[in-house]
């Protein structure tokens, strides 16, 4: 069996180290690149990202990679920061007064701090993720499966979720929309669950 070809997409706001690990450990040496010539010639695509919203999209912009990510026709996976970047649009603004963030706008809802009472934020820490459609990534992964979290922005529940968590409300765990999926929490950093989900993204 041939292996994918997997790029890591460059947006320059990410700690790529523990993604490029988790590949390694099942046998895939990613490339590591913004060049519009090499993410199309993947067959497959990473989107990280830590950080702000403001500092991502702008880094991606910079980059003039909007463009590119929003025609790709190959699978894409957004973690973390880089799953909330396909949203609409995000309130992680620089200040109160600012507008929210324009995003990617490929899967539907936008990014809101987590009604999260009185827990701590940022949410951190592993959860239960259940899933509310079918969705390919889940293949042979049990129903409440934990994954680790880092975050304390989140997508709203919307159409195009595909499975949700709950820290003082449900918010979506993993979307999905076409070729490109999403997930909140960081696979590389959940154990067997998270290298099956990402075994089942290189198998697409």
């Amino acid at each position: 069996m041939v292996k994918p070809k997997i790029t890591i997409i460059d947006t320059g706001c990410a700690n790529l180290s523990s993604v490029v690990y988790a590949l390694k450990r099942l046998d895939i040496e990613p490339v590591i690149s913004n060049e519009k010539s090499v993410l199309l010639a993947s067959d497959k695509l990473i989107l990280p990202g830590v950080g702000t919203a403001v500092a991502a999209m702008r880094n991606l912009a910079e980059r003039n990679l909007p463009e590119i990510i929003c025609a790709l026709e190959k699978p894409v996976l957004g973690i973390c920061l880089g799953m909330q970047m396909l949203a609409q649009y995000s309130e992680e603004r620089m200040n109160e007064n600012a507008e929210n963030i324009k995003c990617l706008g490929i899967v539907k809802g936008n990014i809101v701090k987590l009604k999260a009472d009185n827990l701590p934020l940022p949410h951190m820490g592993w959860n239960r993720v259940n899933t509310i459609k079918d969705c390919p990534l889940f293949n042979n992964i049990a129903q409440g499966s934990y994954f680790y979290f880092v975050h304390s922005y989140a997508l709203e529940v919307s159409a195009d979720s595909a499975a949700t968590s709950n820290y003082g409300e449900d918010f979506t765990a993993v979307v999905q929309k076409n070729n490109f999926f999403g997930a909140q929490f960081h696979p590389e950093k959940s154990g067997k669950a998270g290298s099956k989900f990402l075994e089942n993204f290189i198998n697409l």
